[in-house]
């Protein structure tokens, strides 16, 4: 049965969802049906399609009582709007439908697993949230949460666990039929955990153990979690909160943490390595899924939480995801890239091969907002250079600048003219692997934000920009001698484009 806080958050988006023109929207990243988007929510394949749900205000572009709002694709590139799957409704979840996740019951029907909020007020009069684990299941479009509300709550927790900071369940079916699910924790030294939950059959769930915790090393809370199998590793994501720097790999604030290691039923995970898993400014609460086809794919917030107050006057709607990546460990480091689906949507090629480049210059067919291109530079000759600079989004007032410098390999995003309209964090450098003075920069442009991929996938970078559309010159700039190889494609997503894409897909 729909509630009625549930009717009337559907009315309300289908009233004045399709008000907003596409253009004012990005060509092919996801975004709310009209208010306010972040944590993407159940990304999943159920009944052929891939279903992605996401933390949702309908009523504003400002963060509110959190609905699940709720799209789908085939192709991971274009989405197609369904109606609002959640409402906050019930008592345990009257504050928030907090992030989740969503998994196939054997009878066939979608599983959605979601953290309920209510705040109540403490004996000494301060408000608190107590955060509850629940369950809805339903069809792809309409969802009936159970009576048995809430499936884990505070009596669930492990000693000293805390019921205020308790969310983000991901749950998963493993091979044997057996469901488990990882949920973000914060422990009595008041630092963030991910702890490990089973089911026999996604309704009455258990705890098994601790994963891993931050002990006040990675951030305090650890949000949003996810644990899954790659390339014979194992590899944990979490986005912890109030993180302290720790040189240019984790910036401060909220952050991302890639952990990776093996895990064994009986001792656990053990974690081998730890490094970030976006390097840019806008990205959080990252989800993946595995793809029929048995790619590892991943999705996440394309924003930052200290510079939501940064958008545009008079926007209807706020928040997109990144473009969806896939997932691989190649000597031991998390790979990145984007689906391949994106390149049938490229049009014709412009290449350019070792163009001599010293001062600033651009390129005859090489400019635009939405495309995928990549940039090679190598030193001309056995000498260096100190530093390249690739212009993107370029206009009389706006330019958007990625700099690499080779003696110290750093690569800087600097957004400082960007037209973001506050004075926020507009630039971040990290560190990337030394090649002798060459790097390979994969860009990603759509018509409000910027990817770049680093050297075939080792690092990723997202940042939200916001200069006019007219502002669409490239170019490149060297101090010093370097060659430069160039391959560009506009993105193009016309019907004729469309049916092409179709009739590869159905060869």
């Amino acid at each position: 049965m729909i509630s009625e806080a549930l009717q009337k958050a559907r009315e309300y988006e289908a009233h004045n969802g399709p008000a907003i023109p596409e253009s004012d929207r990005p060509a092919f990243h996801a975004t709310p049906t009209i208010g306010w988007m972040n944590d993407p929510n159940g990304f999943s394949f159920y009944k052929g399609e891939c279903h992605l749900f996401y933390q949702y205000h309908p009523y504003s572009n400002e963060w509110g009582p959190m609905h699940w709002g709720h799209l789908k694709t085939k192709d991971f590139i274009r989405w197609e709007r369904l109606p609002a799957a959640l409402a906050p409704d019930e008592s345990y979840d009257a504050d928030g439908c907090f992030s989740g996740s969503a998994v196939q019951l054997p009878d066939g029907r979608q599983l959605l697993m979601y953290t309920g909020v209510r705040r109540e007020q403490t004996e000494d009069g301060h408000t608190q949230d107590r955060q509850t684990q629940c369950i809805a299941i339903g069809d792809g479009i309409n969802y009936e949460k159970a009576a048995f509300n809430p499936v884990l709550s505070e009596k669930d927790l492990p000693e000293g666990g805390s019921p205020a900071d308790f969310r983000d369940p991901k749950a998963w079916r493993e091979e044997d039929g057996r469901f488990y699910a990882v949920i973000g924790n914060r422990t009595q030294d008041g630092s963030g955990a991910v702890l490990l939950y089973q089911s026999e059959d996604g309704l009455k769930w258990e705890f098994v153990r601790t994963l891993d915790r931050s002990g006040n090393q990675y951030g305090r809370m650890w949000e949003c979690p996810d644990f899954f199998s790659l390339d014979g590793s194992q590899v944990l994501l979490t986005s912890p909160q109030d993180m302290a720097p720790i040189g240019l790999e984790f910036h401060a604030g909220n952050g991302t943490l890639c952990l990776i290691g093996g895990y064994d039923p009986h001792s656990g995970f053990t974690r081998r390595k730890a490094q970030a898993i976006d390097y840019g400014l806008d990205f959080y609460a990252p989800q993946t899924l595995q793809a029929p086809d048995g790619r590892r794919i991943m999705i996440a917030w394309m924003q930052n939480w200290n510079t939501v107050g940064a958008k545009p006057c008079c926007c209807r709607w706020f928040g997109q995801q990144t473009i969806p990546r896939e997932l691989s460990i190649r000597e031991g480091r998390l790979i990145q890239l984007p689906v391949r689906e994106l390149e049938n949507y490229r049009g014709p090629a412009v290449l350019y091969h070792d163009i001599p480049l010293s001062g600033e210059t651009g390129l005859p067919g090489v400019q635009g907002r939405i495309l995928d291109m990549t940039v090679t530079v190598r030193p001309a000759g056995k000498g260096s250079y100190r530093w390249f600079r690739l212009h993107l989004a370029k206009g009389e007032e706006y330019d958007t600048i990625l700099r690499y410098r080779p003696d110290g390999s750093t690569l800087k995003i600097d957004r400082c003219r960007s037209g973001l309209p506050h004075d926020v964090v507009h630039t971040r450098s990290f560190l990337v692997r030394p090649q002798n003075g060459e790097i390979k920069l994969r860009v990603i442009l759509d018509r409000f934000s910027l990817e770049v991929f680093v050297n075939d996938g080792e690092q990723a970078a997202s940042a939200i920009i916001y200069p006019p559309q007219q502002a669409d010159a490239i170019r490149f700039e060297a101090d010093g001698q370097v060659l430069l190889d160039v391959e560009k494609y506009a993105l193009v997503f016309d019907s004729s484009k469309e049916k092409a894409a179709d009739d590869r897909e159905n060869l």
